[in-house]
């Protein structure tokens, strides 16, 4: 793709997002997510594959759906209570088509079944950018709106999401299908909580996209889309395969990764809340979750392809991407945990 047109569409990507944190007013709101997705489109469909294509094709149609909910909620809002803002959501049907558009938008189920289709049709870098920075402008939106929206609601999503999102990895061999699934699960985890502590939705969304983009630039820097290409890698790169199973543990919330603290945290706040039986429920569907997590890295750690020599490779190509992103990514997805205590003084 050409520079220039790649500056255009990904500075329109930062001015969306940016548009719709600084608005509080619906028809900007509605304008940053419309310039998010038209922007995002481009960088979809530059690889002409009809797979892309069709993943390009589904997704415009599920974004454009989710606008046209929202388009439609905050008119009705505006024209029973006279005004624009996003903090005036009295109106309960307007809030929660506005809660269920937006919910379509970052793919919580049970509108999530465009997010695996979706991400599986786009190259690697895209899918990053599809499943980190396109949560955050509609998150924004969720978070300023959630105080009106129905409580039951909203436990009813969170844990439906982790259940589907744990439910429907266990059987795939698509890591980008599995990262879908996985996202799906993770927003389940930001929402529950939501009503409760706004800040843990926050904390959580800051770990999982640290997390997922270490998850996605291995997988770039791997070449790697499919399980039985994951076992090969350690022959290549035995540093990068053990990181990679270390983060994957971490996307599954085990200690003492990054990736234990929202879940230690939201679960503590659940019980707080006098909220048991969902505490529990949420910490059972994270057992679905990390079952995949754990197979992927049996197949890279644990087991030898027959298809690869037994040894490390004496030589290989120097690779011309850059490990920065993934260093740093990587870091973060592995060591926060001690900083715990600091996190929750900056938090409560």
């Amino acid at each position: 793709m050409n520079p220039y047109v790649l500056a255009i569409l990904l500075s329109s990507l930062g001015l969306g997002t940016t548009l719709t944190f600084a608005s509080s007013h619906w028809l900007l709101a509605w304008m940053g997510l419309e310039i998010n997705t038209l922007a995002i489109i481009p960088l979809m469909a530059q690889h002409h594959h009809p797979r892309a294509v069709e993943a390009t094709t589904k997704y415009f149609l599920t974004q454009a759906t989710a606008a046209a909910m929202i388009m439609f909620a905050s008119t009705t809002n505006a024209w029973i209570t006279g005004e624009w803002d996003m903090n005036n959501m009295s109106n309960p049907i307007a809030s929660t088509m506005i809660i269920t558009a937006l919910a379509l938008k970052i793919g919580l189920a049970p509108m999530h079944f465009w997010m695996p289709e979706v991400l599986q049709g786009l190259d690697l870098l895209t899918g990053l950018i599809l499943s980190t920075w396109q949560k955050l402008a509609p998150f924004a939106l969720i978070i300023q709106t959630a105080q009106a929206v129905d409580p039951v609601l909203l436990t009813a999503l969170g844990i439906m999401s982790t259940l589907v999102g744990g439910w429907g990895g266990l059987n795939q061999t698509q890591l980008r299908k599995i990262l879908a699934y996985s996202s799906i699960a993770h927003m389940g985890w930001m929402i529950i909580i939501l009503q409760y502590a706004p800040q843990l939705t926050l904390l959580a969304l800051g770990t999982y996209i640290f997390m997922t983009s270490a998850a996605f630039l291995t997988l770039k820097t791997s070449s790697t889309t499919k399980i039985n290409t994951l076992t090969m890698i350690w022959s290549k790169n035995p540093t990068l395969t053990t990181t990679t199973a270390l983060v994957l543990l971490s996307l599954g919330g085990l200690p003492p990764l990054t990736g234990f603290m929202p879940k230690w945290l939201i679960l503590q706040e659940l019980a707080k809340q006098n909220l048991p039986i969902t505490a529990t429920i949420m910490a059972l569907a994270a057992l679905l979750s990390l079952y995949f997590y754990l197979r992927l890295c049996y197949a890279m750690t644990l087991t030898i392809s027959p298809n690869t020599t037994n040894s490390i490779t004496p030589w290989r190509t120097q690779t011309t991407q850059s490990s920065l992103p993934l260093t740093l990514s990587t870091t973060i997805a592995l060591g926060l945990l001690p900083m715990t205590p600091a996190i929750l003084m900056l938090t409560t």
